[in-house]
C-alpha cells in the first residue's frame, strides 16, 4: 500500500455506500416508470441519430449458485430454459429496435449474467446473430462476455471469437482450495490458464480476471498467493471487488459461516495486498477497485482524464445511451435509468402482451445530472474540473454544491480529498475510499442510509 492506514481512520471510514455503478443508485428505482416512458425515452434517442449505443444482454442461467453471488441469476440444470429465453430476447430486441429507426450502430456490447457460457458455442452464435440483425457493430466496437472458466470450452471461445467477441472476463474469485470450498465454487487452477491460453490464441485482445477479497477464510498469505497467481497468468486488466455479504437481501449467502469472515482490519489488509502486489507488478489502479496495464486503453484514458464508467464498468467505449435486454437488466437512456422484469414469467408475459418488459425506473432531474457527472469523474479519474461542469450545467459549483463540499472536510484534513478552484481531487487514500468522497455529493443517500437493514455493502 502506498501508506499505513490507521485504525481509527479505517474505523471512520468504514461504512456502507452505494458503488455508484449509476447514480440515482437503483435503490431510487420505481414502478412509476414503465412502459410509456421508455417509449418516450427511446424516441428522444433515436433523435440522436448516427451517435453510437451501447448494448447490455443478460443471460441469467446458471448451473449452480456460487453462495457468494450477488447478481440475479436462476440456477437450473434443465437445458431447456434455453429456448424460450433466446426467443424472447429476440422478441425485445426486435421492439425495441422498431423504435431506434435511425439509431442502430453499436459502440459496446456485453454479454453478462449469469454464466452467458450456459449457452451452447452454436447458441451464442445465434443469439449475436440475431442481434446483427436489428443493430450494427462499429468496426471497433467493443464486444465482451463474463465467463466462469469451469463450464466455458475451446468450443465456447472458438464461437465468441467467429462473431467477433474481443474481450473476456473470467470470474476467479480466489485461487486458494479453501476458499472455494467456503464460498461453493470450487474452481482448479488449471481451468482458468487453460481458459486464458484459448482466449489469447483465438484472438482475444482483452483477458480481465475478476477477484474478490474478503471472502471467508481468505488469510493474508493465503490471498498474496492469490494475487501472485493472477498476475503470473499476465490479464490486461483485474478487477478486484469487495464481497458485498448481505446474507438479509441474499438468502443464499447464509449458506456462508461468519465467523469465517475476515474482520474489517484484516479484509482491508487483503485490499492492500492486491494494491501493492498489482502495482509492483507495473499495473495501474483504475478507479477504486481495477488494475490495467499502463498500456491498456482504460489506464490511458484515466491518464487523460477521460476516462467512462456505466453498469458494465469502466469503458472508453461507452455509447451516448445504454440498452438493457434481458431478465433484469438495466439501461441508461436520456436521463432514464431503466430496468427490465427480474421474473422469468412476468418478462416472457409482458413481450408476449406487446409491451417492453421494464419494471421499475428513473427520471433523472437535472439536480441529478450534475451530481451524477461529478460522482462520475470522481469515481473515473479522480479529479471533477469545476470550470467544466459550470460551462456544462450553467451554474457556480462553489455555491451549488457548497453542502457537499462541506462534508468533504475531513477527508481534506486527513489528506484524502484536495479543493481549489479549480477542481476537486482525490489523492492517497482517498482514491481508496473515493466511494466516500462520492457519497458526499449524493443527495439521495440520508433515507437509504437510515435504513433498518443495510441496502449498500461496507466501503472497505
Amino acid at each position: 500500500m502506498e501508506q499505513a492506514v490507521p485504525a481509527e481512520l479505517l474505523a471512520r471510514y468504514d461504512s456502507v455506500g452505494p458503488r455508484y455503478t449509476s447514480y440515482p443508485t437503483a435503490v431510487d428505482f420505481h414502478s412509476g416508470y414503465g412502459d410509456a416512458e421508455y417509449r418516450k425515452s427511446l424516441a428522444a434517442a433515436n433523435q440522436l441519430g448516427a451517435a453510437p449505443l451501447s448494448v447490455y444482454t443478460h443471460i441469467p442461467f446458471c448451473v449452480e449458485r456460487c453462495w457468494f453471488c450477488g447478481c440475479h441469476t436462476f440456477a437450473t440444470p434443465r437445458h431447456e430454459v434455453v429456448g424460450p429465453y433466446l426467443a424472447h430476447l429476440e422478441i425485445e430486441m426486435a421492439r425495441v429496435c422498431r423504435l431506434l429507426p435511425d439509431r442502430r450502430k453499436v459502440a459496446q456490447y456485453h454479454l453478462g449474467g449469469g454464466t452467458p457460457t450456459y449457452l451452447a458455442p452454436e447458441e451464442l452464435v445465434h443469439l449475436v446473430t440475431a442481434f446483427q440483425r436489428h443493430f450494427q457493430f462499429l468496426p471497433d466496437a467493443e464486444r465482451a462476455i463474463e465467463v466462469d472458466p469451469r463450464v466455458t470450452t475451446a468450443a465456447h471461445v472458438e464461437a465468441l471469437a467467429s462473431v467477433g467477441f474481443n474481450r473476456i472476463s473470467m470470474g476467479v474469485q480466489d485461487f486458494d482450495p479453501d476458499v472455494q470450498q467456503a464460498i461453493g465454487r470450487v474452481q482448479p487452477d488449471a481451468a482458468t490458464a487453460n481458459l486464458v491460453t484459448c482466449a489469447r490464441g483465438n484472438g482475444f485482445a482483452g483477458v480481465n480476471l475478476d477477484l474478490i477479497y474478503g471472502l471467508p477464510r481468505q488469510t493474508k498469505a493465503s490471498f498474496a498467493r492469490t494475487v501472485a497467481q493472477a498476475i503470473a497468468l499476465g490479464p490486461d486488466r483485474v478487477a478486484v471487488y469487495s464481497f458485498a455479504y448481505l446474507p438479509n437481501q441474499r438468502g443464499h449467502q447464509r449458506q456462508i459461516a461468519a465467523p469465517a469472515m475476515p474482520g474489517r482490519d484484516e479484509k482491508f489488509a487483503l485490499l492492500a495486498i492486491a494494491r501493492e502486489g498489482f502495482l509492483t507488478a507495473g499495473y495501474q489502479a483504475i478507479g477504486m477497485d481495477h488494475f490495467a496495464l499502463p498500456t491498456d486503453e482504460l489506464a490511458v484514458a484515466q491518464r487523460q482524464s477521460r476516462l467512462q464508467r456505466n453498469f458494465m464498468g469502466y469503458t472508453v467505449m461507452a455509447g451516448a445511451d445504454m440498452i438493457g435486454f434481458g431478465v433484469s437488466a438495466i439501461g441508461d437512456v436520456r436521463g432514464a435509468l431503466v430496468q427490465d422484469e427480474k421474473k422469468l414469467v412476468h418478462y416472457y408475459r409482458m413481450l408476449d402482451q406487446g409491451q417492453l418488459p421494464v419494471a421499475r425506473g428513473y427520471q433523472r432531474t437535472p439536480d441529478d445530472e450534475i451530481r451524477r457527472e461529478v460522482i462520475h469523474n470522481l469515481m473515473c479519474n479522480f479529479i471533477v474540473d469545476r470550470k467544466t461542469i459550470e460551462a456544462k450545467h450553467g451554474i457556480v459549483f462553489g455555491e451549488y454544491l457548497r453542502d457537499s463540499l462541506a462534508k468533504l472536510a475531513p477527508f481534506v484534513a486527513d489528506g484524502m480529498c484536495q479543493i481549489d478552484d479549480a477542481s476537486v481531487r482525490a489523492i492517497g487514500l482517498g482514491q481508496v475510499f473515493v466511494r466516500n468522497l462520492a457519497m458526499c455529493f449524493d443527495a439521495h443517500l440520508a433515507t437509504k442510509l437510515s435504513a433498518k437493514d443495510p441496502v449498500f455493502s461496507r466501503t472497505v
